[in-house]
């Protein structure tokens, strides 16, 4: 038996897509021009999979930073915080991103990732409960294996689904005062672009004493009068307890975090295993997500920016007919028959001068196939009204949407 034996089916599913054409999981981009536009096989590409939500990327205050970084404290820290002691920035930063939650503590990780799968089994272990949405972010799956906590899923952005489970373990453990619940959710899913209904979610949580994990990672900057996230945006941000998110999508560069009111908060950074044995965030990256988070705060027209250009994307494809996720959002997923077509329709718009993200099972809720978009506030609108043309073309030639005159003459 080899070891690669187990995954025999997704081998076999990956090799057929790397013989039949450009391999969507595999893309080199030549170079990067702007947080729009990268060199791709040569060509120039509209970047419209990036995460990159208000383009500071390349944010000159924030590249001047790093480079100051660099230059002041060098290239890297070469260890973790608990073995080669923390930067000044490390705590600045810190500092600076529980003041602008509002909390009292906060905890910096190298990676997004690493905050899910370190302070999740470091909250709730055995004898507790930890209740996760179904569409779930892959690191916080991988956190549930992590921790002894049994683990309960409900339905995707059902409170009352959330509801029935909390009441069956109140029921089980009735008299057990021991026992935490740890409810995780979070402010937008990244394959559909949906948000959760948090104010409904907080209230069944305060009937069964149960606390509250946010992950904001696509809703930091977005959403929220000030950018905090949809905790913001639903009025609930003192109800949640945790607070985590990163540094790779708004923000521009690469990190996580978490925050939190807990007086307790810091016994985390000797519990948690990614935190105490990766090497911590270099000088630059620090330096960048600080100026970066001035930024978010200086400048509230970004996210006014990126919102037209949500409404932009958004309608023009539902207009023209094609399946889009549930809600506006920054993420913006295109729903296609199966695995195949979702590939052929990247691969036609990459060949067009576009790049998007694929996203198939076993990544997808559900089982859906997408095109995976996601919008960035320094996207032109006449960027995107060409997006639109393009993918609305494709989809006549492969048949996935009516004629033009078809369309015409039904009045949509």
């Amino acid at each position: 038996m080899g070891l690669f034996d187990r995954h025999a089916g997704l081998l076999e599913a990956y090799r057929t897509v790397r013989t039949t054409g450009q391999d969507p999981f595999h893309i080199r981009m030549e170079r990067v021009l702007s947080p729009t536009e990268a060199i791709i096989d040569g060509k120039k590409t509209l970047l419209v999979g990036t995460n990159n939500y208000f383009g500071l990327t390349f944010d000159p205050s924030c590249m001047d930073a790093a480079i100051e970084a660099i230059r002041a404290e060098g290239t890297g820290t070469t260890g973790s915080r608990i073995a080669n002691g923390s930067y000044n920035e490390h705590m600045a930063l810190e500092h600076e991103i529980a003041e602008f939650y509002g909390k009292k503590h906060c905890m910096v990780f190298t990676t997004g990732y690493q905050a899910n799968l370190g302070v999740i089994p470091g909250l709730v272990g055995q004898g507790d409960f930890l209740l996760i949405d179904a569409d779930s972010h892959a690191s916080i799956y991988d956190a549930c294996k992590m921790t002894q906590a049994e683990v309960i899923r409900f339905k995707h952005n059902d409170p009352s689904s959330l509801d029935a489970r909390l009441r069956r373990i109140s029921e089980r453990k009735e008299g057990d005062r021991e026992a935490n619940r740890l409810v995780v959710l979070e402010g937008i899913y990244s394959m559909l672009g949906d948000s959760a209904p948090l104010k409904e979610f907080v209230e069944v949580c305060k009937r069964y004493g149960a606390y509250v994990l946010i992950d904001e990672a696509h809703s930091l900057g977005a959403l929220g009068e000030h950018g905090r996230g949809l905790c913001e945006a639903a009025g609930v941000l003192d109800d949640c307890h945790f607070i985590v998110g990163t540094f790779s999508k708004t923000l521009g560069a690469i990190g996580g975090y978490c925050v939190s009111d807990d007086p307790d908060f810091d016994i985390l950074r000797v519990t948690v295993r990614s935190y105490m044995f990766t090497a911590s965030s270099p000088p630059s990256i620090v330096a960048s997500v600080r100026q970066a988070l001035r930024v978010v705060k200086a400048r509230p027209e970004l996210r006014k920016q990126l919102w037209d250009n949500v409404a932009t994307l958004y309608d023009g494809l539902a207009g023209q007919g094609f399946k889009l996720g549930p809600e506006h959002g920054p993420v913006v997923g295109v729903h296609l028959p199966d695995r195949e077509t979702a590939i052929a329709f990247w691969r036609a718009m990459l060949d067009a001068g576009i790049y998007v993200n694929v996203a198939t099972p076993p990544a997808t809720p559900n089982g859906v196939s997408l095109l995976r978009c996601s919008l960035c506030a320094v996207h032109t609108r006449a960027q995107l009204e060409h997006m639109v043309e393009v993918m609305a073309g494709i989809g006549r030639q492969m048949g996935l949407l009516p004629p033009a005159k078809a369309r015409a003459a039904s009045g949509r």
